[in-house]
């Protein structure tokens, strides 16, 4: 009796480190999900201070600092922004610039992801931040919206282009509701 309550023990501690499947795909999950909030969280940062500053001016060294933090972002994003595998003996098809009004379908495969379309989204996304620390530059308000409007595109393109090209599961909602119109 005795010896099976401690075999059942040393199964038991033996188990809890026994590592777990499939570990380095579920990783690479959790690490695609962590490189999103990297850019998120920098990009948000920059337009909240825009958004909260009276008349859309910040002053310049916090503007600079703001930018700084997200093209940093962007670049540790595009270097580990994932490279689509292809079949051998083909290519991916190059892909225009994603619009908010075109987010990219969920695929199947990774090969049928656009070759580049992280690295092009992030891109569009940095060139979009500094044309809103240009606009915050200049007396005029109403240079600044457009410019908002113009990063909030530019992440939401982002973000779909990254999870499109990950390995990440596809989303499980039943019946999500479709997308606002962009303005």
């Amino acid at each position: 009796m005795a010896a099976d309550s401690a075999s059942a023990a040393e199964h038991t501690h033996a188990a809890s480190r026994a590592p777990v499947p499939d570990a380095d795909a579920l990783l690479g999950q959790v690490e695609s999900l962590g490189d999103l909030g990297g850019v998120v969280v920098p990009v948000t940062d920059l337009l909240t201070a825009v958004l909260k500053a009276d008349g859309g001016r910040l002053p310049h060294s916090q503007a600079a600092e703001l930018s700084t933090s997200v093209q940093d972002a962007i670049d540790h994003a595009t270097a580990s922004a994932p490279s689509p595998a292809t079949t051998p003996g083909t290519t991916a098809p190059s892909s225009p610039l994603p619009q908010a009004s075109t987010l990219p379908a969920p695929v199947d495969g990774r090969g049928e992801v656009p070759e580049g379309l992280a690295g092009e989204a992030l891109t569009a996304l940095g060139k979009a931040t500094d044309g809103l620390v240009k606009a915050v530059a200049f007396d005029d308000a109403a240079q600044v919206a457009p410019a908002v409007n113009a990063v909030v595109a530019g992440l939401v393109n982002a973000i779909a282009a990254m999870l499109v090209g990950s390995e990440l599961p596809a989303p499980g909602l039943a019946g999500p509701p479709s997308l606002p119109k962009a303005p």
